[in-house]
């Protein structure tokens, strides 16, 4: 069995004493994992960093198999990310985000997506957006997406402001006036561009938001809380934009 394909490295871990496992969300072949000889080695593990992009060939005697990559860096990106906490922790929590993915199950638009969100992480106003709006893409690609194109309560497509906590789905101004407290803000960058980075409180109310639904749909069901490094995201975010 052999392919190649484009991969973005979510982690690596060491295996043995001179080889690693990589773990890859590829365009398609989905998250997959596979060993690097020798990438346990000073040389190979300064470019085998999560957030660079890479060429991969996949070689195994069976298609269920491990197997083994040769990776080949195309986009070095791993030294910027680690420069600043936001970056780091972004990029940490986007990729606890893909390990609900199952293993193998190609989400190309996902790669598409990833590619454009890892290249905006050093800027912080951006990096909370395309952040917030990778969450929104990942309940959709997980079976769990938000309505947020018409009013709940009349259809209509206007004046979107509030988000049902329990249907998903998007609530009018003045339809949603009345029970506004017990209803999730809605950002007005989740659902239109915007020409201007967002205001760090619309982007506190985006991961309130996401994170009500990320937790009671994805995480809790399957015995996990949030990632922290979500929470350290936002933490850094808070002091870095004031």
């Amino acid at each position: 069995m052999e392919w190649s394909d484009d991969g973005i490295i979510l982690g690596v871990r060491r295996h043995g004493e001179a080889n690693a496992i990589v773990e890859l969300l590829t365009r398609a072949h989905g998250r997959h994992l596979g060993l690097v000889r020798g990438g346990g080695s000073r040389r190979q593990a300064s470019t085998l960093q999560p957030g660079n992009g890479v060429q991969a060939l996949w070689r195994a005697r069976l298609d269920e198999h491990l197997g083994a990559y040769t990776l080949e860096v195309t986009a070095p990106r791993a030294g910027r990310l680690m420069e600043q906490a936001h970056a780091a922790f972004a990029f940490a929590h986007l990729g606890s985000l893909l390990r609900m993915l199952p293993e193998r199950d190609p989400h190309p638009a996902l790669h598409e997506v990833l590619e454009l969100v890892v290249d905006q992480l050093d800027q912080p106003r951006l990096a909370g957006m395309v952040v917030a709006r990778f969450e929104l893409m990942m309940l959709s690609e997980l079976g769990f997406g938000l309505d947020l194109e018409s009013c709940a309560a009349t259809g209509g497509r206007n004046d979107l402001l509030y988000v049902s906590p329990k249907s998903g789905r998007a609530v009018s101004r003045d339809a949603g006036e009345p029970w506004r407290g017990q209803l999730l803000n809605l950002p007005y960058f989740l659902i239109a561009e915007v020409a201007e980075p967002p205001r760090i409180d619309d982007i506190r109310a985006a991961f309130d938001m996401t994170g009500h639904f990320l937790a009671r749909r994805i995480f809790e069901p399957r015995g996990l809380a949030l990632p922290d490094s979500r929470a350290a995201l936002l933490a850094v975010l808070l002091r870095e934009t004031r």
